[in-house]
């Protein structure tokens, strides 16, 4: 797939720490309840830890219990792209930047109203921007 942005791994590298690489470029994740924004409470915007792309909004988050910062859909439907993910044994949706194409995480059809989905994001892959 091609992104708008587009850069070496390299460069990721450099611009990325060590954690923030592991999982958005080679799609890792972090531990349940140990994300830096998994209590975060305050209002804002979330964004993309590798190429700034406003995401999701404090709006939309809830308290899933699944360790992760959850969200009941995206700022825009066109913020995320989605992608069939069989690793592990599982079948799951991964959910990637649709500007640099970073892993976020994944999302599943078990949260609340009104769209019935649970997007469960890595922290590390998010930057938070208060209001």
């Amino acid at each position: 797939m091609k992104y708008e942005v587009n850069k070496s791994e390299e460069e990721w590298k450099r611009e990325l720490t060590p954690e923030e690489y592991r999982i958005l470029r080679q799609k890792g994740t972090e531990r349940a309840f140990t994300g830096a924004l998994y209590n975060n409470h305050d209002k804002g915007t979330y964004v993309c830890a590798a190429c700034g792309e406003p995401l999701f909004s404090s709006e939309t988050k809830y308290e899933s219990g699944s360790g992760w910062p959850s969200f009941y859909q995206p700022l825009k439907k066109e913020s995320v792209d989605r992608e069939e993910d069989r690793s592990h044994g599982m079948d799951r949706t991964e959910v990637l930047c649709s500007k640099c194409g970073g892993h976020l995480g994944h999302v599943f059809p078990d949260g609340p109203k009104p769209t019935g989905l649970r997007y469960c994001i890595n922290s590390a892959s998010l930057k938070f921007k208060k209001e």
